[in-house]
């Protein structure tokens, strides 16, 4: 008996999960201040799959009032790959593909990449 499956929501990957439901790569990320970020202990997260829509049942006013008190995590690196891919790459809404290539390679595709 007892809780044998939970939804689990994430904005990022999740490794090691083979079974149960989970909601991944949610977008715009907490890190940036999207709504996961607003998420406190105990509120109510509503999934419909067949809209594809997540509602967190938070008033608004409350929303408001916790978006004004988030503050951005710290970046936890200064330099080498890890403050580049911090600094550079961009939210899953966005292809998740380096700022800086933004637009400067175009749609076609050279080779078969497969």
């Amino acid at each position: 008996k007892g809780i044998r499956d939970m939804v689990r929501i994430s904005d990022g990957r999740m490794s090691g999960t083979a079974y149960g439901t989970a909601v991944l790569h949610v977008s715009p990320e907490s890190a940036i201040g999207g709504n996961l970020a607003l998420v406190h202990n105990g509120d109510l997260i509503e999934l419909n799959v067949p809209e594809r829509k997540l509602h967190l049942h938070v008033p608004d006013e409350e929303l408001e009032q916790r978006r004004k008190e988030w503050l951005k995590p710290a970046a936890r690196a200064s330099r080498g790959y890890v403050s580049l891919y911090i600094n550079t790459v961009m939210g899953a809404d966005k292809g998740a593909d380096l700022d800086f290539l933004r637009g400067s390679s175009g749609s076609e595709v050279t080779r078969d990449s497969h």
